[in-house]
């Protein structure tokens, strides 16, 4: 590492009454647990607490976050020094999940099946203030619960988050502030219909046919994730919106044109969602956009990655030492509650319809659960526990990338072959190199 002294990324100490210490080097957490003067807290962040009375000196620090929709990344620094730098990676199967489930929920009611009595009267966003759909709902509480989970292992520190990219308002509006951040593109207008309209200037965008009857089209449909944000929207005439042009015709391939220089705001919008629960969740964190986070992290002369910007956020002026290894953590899908499938998957000939487990869909087998750390005999490869096959004589293992970890050219490995690491609950944690982060 040119200019910066090589070192390992701290462990967090808790003391015996529970405050949190200095974080210390692993080599002095393994000769503590070792001796039996402290046993281990928590797995992520890897925490020990001290079983005798220590107050310990406290030093400056500050906590960087790089906040984001599919990963966070995290940082402590003190003194010119980074103490730790890692990686959150979240999941992105939610939203299709979901989906999944209610077209399967759906199309109960119109098969010859036990009755189900239709509910249509208990919409959730009716009854809680704030709500949000249960794929942002999962982010938006990971990035919270992750910030938690520093502070609580951390002496008094300071806060600092990047809370987006770039200000969307801003950018349309230099001049915006205070009550503007509140009167967005829909300010004025009493529906999105009649913004749009306004917008194109009553004008058919694919023949450019002024007057007559105007139909609202989306150029994303949202068959495939395009939204029912503004941006997303145009004004078409009668003539232009019909069955044969939104296939084949002339507006299907305006759209597909369209779709090739029109940026998706998607990342952005979660962001400004973000955003908001963010500044009530931690009033006291200082927030920044990553315009400001990239001038910061060329000063610091580092490469472009997401524990890095984090370093960069935490406010450090030098880096006089940084570990030279990445603490990863991977959420991980462990159960699978559905009992019925509409189509047979992989390794079953007939459809799943009496409500019945799959056998392969077992989450324990020969001694080892899903997602165990596992280590492969005679050598150093490692990995965790992705499946069970041929009733559990033989497991398929992952790295935290999710590439197949094995002796020999086959994906799986006997069970007679691997030993126990440790247990996992539904995070993968792997200690990687900048050389691996580059190549993952």
């Amino acid at each position: 590492m040119k200019g910066k002294k090589a070192m390992q990324n701290q462990v967090f100490v808790i003391n015996k009454h529970g405050k949190a210490l200095m974080p210390c080097k692993p080599r002095k957490a393994r000769i503590l647990l070792r001796d039996g003067k402290a046993k281990v807290l928590k797995k992520e962040p890897f925490t020990i607490q001290l079983l005798y009375g220590s107050t310990g000196y406290k030093q400056d620090i500050s906590v960087g976050i790089d906040s984001g929709q599919r990963y966070i990344g995290l940082a402590v620094t003190s003194q010119n020094k980074v103490l730790f730098q890692g990686e959150v990676e979240l999941r992105q199967d939610v939203k299709k999940l979901i989906d999944t489930r209610r077209t399967y929920r759906r199309s109960r009611r119109n098969r010859k099946t036990r009755y189900r009595k239709s509910r249509f009267l208990n919409r959730i966003a009716k009854k809680k203030d704030n709500w949000l759909p249960p794929s942002v709902a999962s982010k938006v509480n990971h990035n919270i619960n992750w910030i938690k989970r520093l502070l609580s292992v951390l002496p008094k520190a300071d806060l600092h988050i990047e809370v987006g990219k770039f200000d969307m308002q801003k950018m349309k509006n230099p001049e915006i502030n205070g009550e503007g951040y509140q009167q967005g593109d829909l300010y004025g207008y009493q529906t999105v219909k009649q913004f749009v309209l306004a917008r194109d200037n009553y004008t058919c965008q694919v023949c450019k046919k002024k007057g007559g009857k105007f139909k609202i089209h989306h150029i994303i449909y949202r068959s495939l994730g395009g939204t029912n944000t503004v941006d997303n929207l145009i004004t078409v005439c009668s003539n232009c919106h019909t069955t044969k042009n939104h296939q084949t015709g002339i507006l299907a391939k305006w759209c597909k044109d369209k779709m090739k220089v029109n940026k998706s705001y998607k990342g952005a919008t979660f962001m400004n969602i973000l955003k908001r629960r963010l500044f009530l969740a931690f009033p006291q964190a200082k927030f920044q956009y990553g315009a400001w986070t990239t001038l910061q992290r060329v000063d610091l002369d580092l490469t472009k990655s997401h524990y890095n910007d984090a370093v960069a956020i935490s406010g450090i002026r030098k880096v006089k030492a940084k570990p030279t290894s990445i603490m990863m953590f991977k959420q991980f899908r462990k159960k699978k509650r559905s009992l019925h499938e509409a189509t047979a998957r992989k390794g079953r000939k007939t459809p799943n319809i009496t409500s019945k487990r799959n056998a392969k869909n077992t989450k324990y087998a020969k001694g080892f659960w899903l997602n165990d750390y596992v280590k492969i005999k005679d050598s150093n490869k490692k990995g965790y526990i992705s499946g069970f096959m041929s009733k559990g004589t033989n497991v398929r293992l992952r790295d935290i990338f999710g590439k197949y970890v094995s002796n020999s050219d086959k994906s799986y490995t006997s069970t007679k072959n691997i030993s126990l690491i440790n247990h996992s609950n539904n995070w993968q944690k792997q200690v990687i190199t900048e050389k691996q982060y580059i190549m993952g």
